[in-house]
Order: structure tokens, then C-alpha cells, then sequence
């Protein structure tokens, strides 16, 4: 009798480990399936970024972007609370760098974290114009800091990897028809003289040849939030009273007195003006923003022949 109890105890025993290890590993189980189900927390300072953050990323990922509404200042932000938790949280950030935006530094040494992926547009644009911190107007800029932005996916998320690279070879194809567009723009209209109240533009005026006027010290300066040099205004003005140049080129978040008073003067001279943007357009995705300014960009340079 007591050899049966015995056996019996072994049994139970031996029912109770071996349940409780299928136990174990469903557990297990479940939670290897919620860890690979969990999308990467992103947190962008600009808009700009976290679109594309999100098209590289896809359903793996979650993106807030702090700087979304194209009708303020980005010059003027003041980081919150929310944000402040949003960067506390955030496995990838995302910010433009080069002096653009170091409120973003603040965040984050409010929340430091070692697991935390930190990337700067700006250091890593391979193609940079001097004193001018505004490289995702640059394509070749946005399309080597869309590699590294993929590579850091891959490293918090390894299970994905190819569906991150699958992403990346979508989105450099995506930028073809803004290249393509800027081509056709050289090819018919370089060195045609234009105005720019600000620095913002010159990462695609540039490229394209186009002969900007517009003193340097002036632009830098609106770039910079600061009053221009009074000769510098002078020359501006004077080369639209003088119709100097076929278009004038304003970023409509940075409105000054200064560069109101040189739209009104261009439409006086009836000299087309184009605006643009520092952060993107609600609804757009960042390729439709910059081929929607080029397009608008080519249609200005046609009235002005």
C-alpha cells in the first residue's frame, strides 16, 4: 500500500513539472510573439523625418513628430510635456541637428537611456552647404540618411530586416521623379537669375543652376530669425525694382516685414513668387511636398520667359 502511494506521488508529481513547463513555455511562447508584434516607438523633431520614418518602417514602427504644423515658425518651438514623454520613450530619435533644432538635446538629457538609437540629419548628410543646417532639401542628403535610418531599424528590430531593406529599395525609387524633374529644370532653365529671402532652397537651386542674387548675409540672416544688413536689404530690393530676377523664392513660415515688403515688390513688378516650406504640408508624404515646389518652381520660371 505504501509502494502505491508512493508511485502515485511520483505520478502527480511528475504530471505537476511536466505542466508546469508547458506552462513555461506557452508563456514563453506568448511573449517571443508579443516582442515580435511590437512596433519601435519613433520620435521625429520634424515632421519631414518621421514621414519618412514611417514609410521605411511601415506597420513596425510608431512615429510621433514633434514639428508638424507648417504655418509656424519652427524657429519659434518650445518643447512640452507630452513631447518630453514622447522622447522618454522613444527606442529611435530623429532630429535635423546643425544648430536646427538643439531644443531636441534638452529632451533628451531629461530622459538619458544607453538602448536609445539618436540620429542627426545633419551629421549624416554627405553633401552640405556651408553655414546652412537645412539638408532634407537635399535628396541625395535624404536618400544617404534614409540608408542609415533603415540600418538602425534593423538593429532594433533584426527579426524584420528584410522588410525594412524591402522598404528602402521602394522609397529610393520614389525619389526618381523628384531627380528626374530637378534634370528637366537644369536642363532648360540654368542660369536664369532668382531671388531667395532665406537659405532654405539653395540645397535645390544649386543642383539645378539656377543663379541666385539674393545676397548671402541676407539670407543667412531671415534664416537665422535676425535683421539683415541694410545694404544687403538694398540689393534685394533693387534687384526686383530692376527685374533682375524671373522669381522670387520666400519660405512662408519666416515672414518679416523685410521679406513682405519684397513680395509686394515683386508683385508689383509682376515677378512670380513661389513659396516653400520648412516643414511639410499636412496630408503629403515628403515626396509629394518637394515634387509639388518643383512643379511649382517650373511653372514660375515659364511665365517669367
Amino acid at each position: 500500500m505504501a509502494g502505491e502511494r508512493r508511485t502515485l506521488a511520483w505520478l502527480i508529481l511528475a504530471f505537476a513539472i511536466l505542466f508546469s513547463g508547458a506552462a513555461c513555455g506557452s508563456n514563453a511562447s506568448t511573449n517571443s510573439a508579443a516582442s515580435s508584434t511590437t512596433a519601435i516607438p519613433v520620435v521625429a523633431a520634424e515632421n519631414f523625418y518621421g514621414n519618412i520614418v514611417q514609410q521605411l518602417g511601415g506597420k513596425r514602427v510608431t512615429v510621433t513628430s514633434i514639428l508638424s504644423d507648417p504655418n509656424v515658425d519652427p524657429h519659434e518651438y518650445e518643447s512640452s510635456v507630452r513631447n518630453a514623454e514622447a522622447v522618454a520613450d522613444a527606442r529611435l530619435v530623429i532630429a535635423n541637428g546643425g544648430g536646427y533644432d538643439d531644443w531636441m538635446d534638452k529632451l533628451l538629457s531629461a530622459s538619458p537611456s544607453s538602448s536609445r538609437i539618436v540620429l542627426k540629419g545633419f551629421d549624416l548628410a554627405p553633401h552640405k552647404l556651408p553655414d546652412n543646417e537645412h539638408v532634407w532639401y537635399s535628396i541625395d542628403d535624404i536618400e544617404s540618411i534614409a540608408r542609415v535610418i533603415t540600418g538602425s531599424l534593423t538593429r532594433l528590430d533584426p527579426g524584420h530586416t528584410a522588410d525594412f531593406e524591402r522598404n528602402l529599395r521602394t522609397f529610393t525609387r520614389s525619389l526618381k521623379p523628384i531627380q528626374q524633374k530637378m534634370g528637366a529644370i537644369q536642363a532648360r532653365y540654368a542660369g536664369t537669375p532668382i531671388g531667395l529671402t532665406e537659405t532654405i532652397y539653395l540645397y535645390q537651386a544649386v543642383p539645378m543652376g539656377l543663379n541666385v542674387l539674393t545676397p548671402a548675409d541676407f539670407q543667412k540672416a531671415i534664416a537665422e530669425g535676425n535683421d539683415p544688413p541694410a545694404d544687403s536689404v538694398i540689393a534685394a530690393q533693387d534687384q526686383i525694382t530692376r527685374r533682375q530676377i524671373k522669381v522670387l523664392i520666400y519660405n512662408e513660415q519666416t515672414i518679416t516685414p523685410v521679406t513682405t515688403k519684397l513680395q509686394n515688390a515683386a508683385r508689383a513688378q509682376h515677378i512670380p513668387i513661389m513659396p516653400v516650406t520648412e516643414t511639410m504640408p499636412s496630408g503629403k508624404t515628403y515626396q509629394q511636398w518637394m515634387l509639388d515646389q518643383l512643379n511649382t518652381l517650373e511653372q514660375s520660371l515659364a511665365q517669367s520667359k
